[in-house]
Parts: structure tokens; sequence; C-alpha cells
């Protein structure tokens, strides 16, 4: 039995040897493996972010008053907006607009410190550049969190009772990266380890080598986890350079356990490399391979959470991302990464991982064998 059991593991280091070679034999091939992770995880944690550092703004005070320069000084003594112009009346708003040379427009109206003591509403009217929607949403925001702070101060002549502080757990500054980088770990893998896992039998059929393979002594199921590990590999090791990018380059502090972590990366890999094999057994050719990678790659991307939260997708498309393993590793990666989140609460998305890895596998196998 023990005979046996060393048999099948040498088969498998065989088949392992083989792909590995296959993989790494080319330079080219190995530069692929590593430097597009880390072109990647720099441009999306330096390029891919929704904080505003430098909000380019025009003045127009119409009003001149104590209270309004009070309010121009609000504006110009945070470290975000930065004033480019100031503007004498309203017909100059347009042109600084279209020509980009302010993202938004502080207007602030005759009579804004008469109606102010009379404890009437005063307003002050913010006109944004809405070619970028996102940054100009994210501008306003800010204009009117500074407005709405000046209101509540006694210079707005009004005390609030109640005051209002802000706290944000795991993320204190709020800064995007911290989210994005984290989840790079687990979604910048999955590309190339799903086209590795994707071609690996097809290339065999196309070279002519799938029959050669078969005649070999090798048993199917040692093929198929030689085919598996590899891809594997790759992954948990494209993974560990997201990773200390994220330590060393973006210093995010990690706060959970790295055992939990690679466990997690892990059984994320075996699941996305079960559908690569899947697809892999299914293709006739490394054509077809790719084409189906391609299709099934960007709707598991856009159905992960990482662009947009599941919970302001259709209802459909929530339920459509329970069978998307890639929604679940950068759920955890994010979760282990910033929460620290124990066992016990990472449990209820491990589980779902580990099955759809034993139905990937079901799947590949069961297509290898009807090839066979």
């Amino acid at each position: 039995m023990s005979f046996l059991k060393r048999s099948f593991f040498s088969d498998v280091l065989t088949v392992v040897h083989k792909e590995l070679l296959m993989i790494l034999k080319d330079k080219r091939s190995r530069i692929i493996l590593v430097m597009p992770i880390l072109v990647q995880t720099i441009l999306f944690g330096y390029v891919d972010t929704y904080n505003l550092n430098c909000v380019e703004y025009a003045l127009l005070d119409e009003d001149k008053s104590h209270s309004s320069r009070l309010l121009t000084a609000a504006f110009d003594g945070s470290s975000i907006f930065v004033r480019t112009a100031t503007l004498q009346n309203s017909t100059q708003i347009a042109d600084i607009l279209d020509e980009k040379k302010a993202l938004l427009v502080v207007h602030i109206a005759s009579g804004f410190e008469r109606l102010l003591v009379n404890k009437k509403r005063a307003p002050v009217q913010i006109l944004i550049d809405g070619r970028n929607s996102n940054v100009g949403s994210t501008a306003a925001a800010y204009a009117q969190e500074i407005i709405q702070n000046f209101s509540r101060s006694p210079a707005g002549k009004h005390t609030p009772w109640i005051s209002i502080e802000k706290r944000a757990w795991f993320n204190p500054n709020l800064e995007t990266r911290w989210g994005i980088v984290p989840a790079l770990t687990a979604l910048l893998a999955v590309i190339q380890v799903l086209s590795i896992a994707g071609q690996s039998i097809a290339r065999e059929k196309e070279q002519g080598t799938f029959d050669q393979l078969l005649v070999t002594p090798l048993s199917p199921g040692a093929i198929l986890l030689g085919k598996t590990l590899p891809p594997v590999l790759v992954g948990l090791v494209q993974s560990s350079l997201v990773l200390l990018a994220a330590l060393w380059i973006f210093q995010i502090p990690f706060a959970g356990s790295f055992f939990l972590l690679y466990l997690a990366l892990l059984i994320f890999n075996f699941a996305v490399v079960g559908i690569g094999l899947s697809v892999s057994a299914f293709s006739q050719n490394m054509q077809q391979a790719m084409l189906y990678n391609f299709s099934l790659l960007m709707p598991m991307i856009l159905l992960s959470g990482f662009a947009t939260p599941i919970s302001s997708m259709p209802w459909g498309f929530q339920i459509a991302t329970l069978a998307n393993p890639v929604r679940y590793g950068v759920e955890l990666a994010q979760r282990i990464y910033l929460e620290g989140a124990p066992f016990s609460q990472i449990f209820p998305l491990l589980w779902p991982l580990a099955l759809m890895a034993c139905l990937g596998f079901a799947c590949a196998a069961y297509l290898f064998k009807v090839k066979l």
C-alpha cells in the first residue's frame, strides 16, 4: 500500500515538473508571470483611487462681507481646496468650467450676511464640472461638509446643541487604496491562474501530446492533480508579490493572520483552477480555451464586489455572485488583512469556496474521463 502511495505521488510530481518546465522554460514567460502583477499593483494602488487630495475651485463672492470672508477662509484654509480664480461676476463661471480651470465654483450671493444675522437660510451655490461624475460628486461632498461646519460654528451665527464626530473603522483616513490593494492579492492572481489552467489540457491536444500522455503509466488522477498544482503555486507566488507591495510600498497595516490569509488564498486558487481545468478539458484547442476564459473573466471580476458594492447590484445579479469564487476571494482578503477576522468569522466564506473547488474538479475529472 505504501508503495502505491509513493508511486502515485511520484507520478504527480512528474507531471508537476513537466508543467512547471512548460511555464517557466521561456524567459519571457517568467517575466510575464511577475512584471504585470507588480505594475498592476502599483497602478491600482496609486492611480485607482476615489480620494481627492487637491480640488481646484473658483470663488465668486458677491456679498463681500465679514461672514463671506470667513466662509472663504474655511475653503482656503482646508488642505484639499486650492483657489485658482476669483471671479467678478456670474458671466465668468461658464468659461472657468468649460476650460477646466476649476473643478467647481463657490458662489456666495449678495445678502449672505444679512440673512445669517436675521437667522434665515443663506444659500451658497456650488457649481460642479460634471464631466467626471464621480470626482465631481466627491468634490461637492467635501464642499458641502465645509459649508455645514461653517453653519454650525459661531461664525455662522448658529451654535449647535449636538456635535457630530465621525470615525472610520479599519481605515481611519478613508484611503481607498487600503481597500483596493488587499483585494488585489486575490483579484490579480485570477487572470493568469485561469489562463494557465485553462490552456493546460487544451495545449496538449493542440500540440498532439495529449495521446502520448495517456499511454504513459501515469494514472488519470495523477495527470489531473499534476496539472492542478502548478497554477496554484503561480497564484500563491503572485498573491505574495501583491502582499509584499501592500506591506512595504503602500505600508498598509496588516491586522490578521498570515496563516488564515494563505489558507484562504490556497482554497481560492483551487476553486479558480477547477474552473480553468474544466474549460481546458471542454475545449478542443488553445484558441477555444482563451475565448472561454475571457468570456468568464470579466463577469467574474464585475460580480466580485471589487469595483461596486454587491448590495448596489440588482437582486438577480446579487444571487449570481454567490456562485462566483472571486467574490469570496476579494472579501476574504479584505477582511483578513484589514479587520484581522478570525477563523470563526471567515468560515462562512471559506466553505462555499471549498465547495466550488470540489465541484470544479469533479467537473474537470468528468470531462477528462469523457475525452479519454
